[in-house]
């Protein structure tokens, strides 16, 4: 499929753009046209073919010669003439926290900064911080930015491995003689991001079912191939390769040997530790009583025979598993809506119709429309006027379609102040209002907790969005005392989101677990900017799960009456 790689190229035609100092328009031009090409589900190349590229919001008379011109020649004109002006390592400095492309072109053009090593050595020599807009406490974030970034360079988002993982479990499916079929590892636990991606197979012909296993088209190169196991490298979607293990076990030992291999250590060693305990002997082959196996073919039967529960692979952590006795934790299925959308009102890439549709399609009851707030200018955030305008919008196309209803809601930024971007007066006369900071995240934590108290105690709103504003692999959590954040939401009733996009993952499955203990109300919401990323939900539900979250803990578990009530009575108790 094309489509990454011209996102891709979209992508960092934009960041040399924005290095060169061009019109902000254009740039954005670019970005949005990258967004809407990584949405798709069709191929452009496809689209081309049937001259409908134009017909994809974003892309227009000069995008689509682009494409064009990448499906002709594999390569853009003006990409590579970009490229040129810049060292090729360059927009590699993005991806340091804290750095943005007006940064980067001021280092380039100052020091000569060209790559995170010319960084790191510029901090270190005391050279970074001679320059306008750098200081020695800039230096000392940028030099705890390069740390972040190489620890985590190595490992890939649950949202990238996941769809690869389950593409080709499909393909060994179809394989002869491949009667099942599990992934397995930190995949399965649904862990925020991956190392490996593990498979494991039952076949009739474990020498025959690897070799065809390290000759599938999607192998970008071979490490390993055996009788019994094999490994390739698989191209991620945006950039850098993964490695994907198979294994072929035995039928009789399938449920021993995925246990095994989802993991993790610690818990794998408690559960031995257990089998020892009881005289017995617990490994990927199975549980023996001396010689003779006892388990082996299930899961479940290895942890019933142990006296325990069957765990669910996300809390195979040693987190309190052993004791919590019968687990019931929300699944997609209790999920009845979503509360953190966009829409093209503001930066999303679907109107409010195609939204509503497409939640409906997923059996959705209900669905929370929360576009930018005034203040994220870069968003295209709703002044009062064009809010309450699209609040009439969001009514209406509630009223002209049915089975799923549409709340009116916002996602209304926590200001550097401490005050939020529209006043109460405004607030009140929406349904739904998620709260989150955007901007200033490095302020110090008496200023970010007091800004998060603030939104916590305000009446009108509903959830504390993204609330650490951590990005995955780019941009580490804000300076909060959870302990803090967390007691003030159960006081005040107010709900804390687990945002299920893939880039954040927040809150991460420990805080869930805190936030549950301490009897606070949660949202699962995907963010989502796009249809697809509706889809995002499984992820927030999968780090729910890893926090102990029941689903009546989650507020869009609710029937919409009883939501309903939820924010009436969050108003009336915060003195609304």
């Amino acid at each position: 499929m094309n489509n990454p790689r011209v996102a891709q190229l979209f992508d960092q035609i934009a960041d040399l753009m924005e290095f060169k100092g061009e019109n902000p328009f254009r740039v954005n031009s670019y970005r949005k046209a990258a967004r809407a090409i990584r949405d798709l589900r069709e191929d452009v190349a496809v689209l081309a073919e049937r001259n409908e590229l134009r017909k994809v919001p974003g892309i227009g008379e000069a995008i689509d010669a682009k494409i064009r011109e990448f499906l002709t020649t594999g390569q853009i004109a003006l990409h590579q003439e970009l490229i040129a002006q810049f060292p090729p390592t360059l927009p590699k400095l993005l991806e340091v926290p804290g750095l943005g492309p007006k940064k980067v072109a001021l280092l380039y053009s100052e020091l000569r900064v060209a790559s995170v090593e010319d960084l790191k050595a510029a901090i270190e020599s005391g050279a970074i911080e001679k320059i306008p807009k750098f200081g020695k406490k800039t230096a000392e974030k940028l030099l705890e930015g390069i740390r972040f970034l190489s620890e985590s360079s190595q490992r890939t988002p649950l949202a990238e491995a996941l769809p690869i993982a389950e593409t080709i479990r499909a393909t060994v499916a179809e394989l002869p003689g491949v009667s099942r079929i599990e992934i397995a590892g930190s995949l399965r636990r649904g862990c925020e991001t991956i190392g490996d991606i593990d498979l494991l197979c039952v076949a009739d012909d474990g020498p025959g079912t690897i070799a065809s296993f390290t000759r599938l088209p999607q192998a970008s190169a071979v490490r390993a191939g055996g009788d019994t196991k094999g490994s390739i490298l698989v191209a991620k979607p945006r950039g850098g390769e993964i490695q994907v293990d198979l294994r072929v076990v035995p039928r009789e030992s399938f449920g021993a040997a995925l246990q095994y291999f989802t993991g993790s250590k610690e818990h794998n060693v408690r559960l031995r530790q257990r089998a020892i305990d009881r005289g017995w002997r617990l490994n990927e082959y199975g549980l023996f009583e001396g010689d003779v196996a006892i388990a082996g073919a299930e899961e479940e039967e290895i942890y019933a025979r142990l006296g325990l529960p069957y765990v669910p692979p996300e809390c195979r952590e040693d987190r309190g598993e052993f004791d919590c006795g019968a687990f019931c934790f929300v699944t997609r299925d209790d999920i009845r809506g979503d509360l953190h959308t966009h829409t093209t009102a503001s930066d999303g890439r679907a109107s409010i119709e195609e939204m509503a549709l497409a939640a409906r399609a997923l059996g959705y009851s209900y669905l929370a429309i929360t576009d930018h707030s005034k203040s994220s200018v870069i968003a295209n955030g709703l002044s009062v006027e064009r809010l309450l305008q699209h609040i009439e919008d969001i009514r209406a196309v509630d009223a002209r379609i049915g089975g799923i209803t549409l709340l009116a809601g916002i996602e209304c930024d926590i200001l550097p102040d401490a005050t939020l971007d529209y006043p109460d007066e405004v607030l009140a006369r929406l349904d739904w209002v998620v709260a989150s900071i955007h901007t200033a995240q490095g302020q110090d934590r008496a200023q970010l907790m007091k800004r998060t108290i603030a939104a916590l105690e305000n009446p009108y709103v509903c959830v504390l969005g993204h609330p650490s504003g951590r990005l995955l692999g780019r941009r580490d959590a804000m300076d909060l005392d959870w302990d803090e954040v967390i007691r003030t939401a159960a006081r005040t009733g107010t709900a804390l989101e687990i945002n299920a996009s893939y880039k954040r993952l927040d809150l991460k499955d420990t805080h869930v677990r805190m936030a549950i203990d301490a009897g606070c109300w949660l949202t699962i919401d995907t963010d989502a900017h796009s249809t697809a990323e509706l889809g995002y939900m499984t992820y927030g539900i999968q780090t729910a799960r890893r926090g102990y979250a029941p689903p009546d803990r989650i507020l869009n578990t609710l029937p919409l009456p009883d939501l309903r009530a939820w924010i009436t009575q969050r108003r009336a108790r915060a003195g609304a």
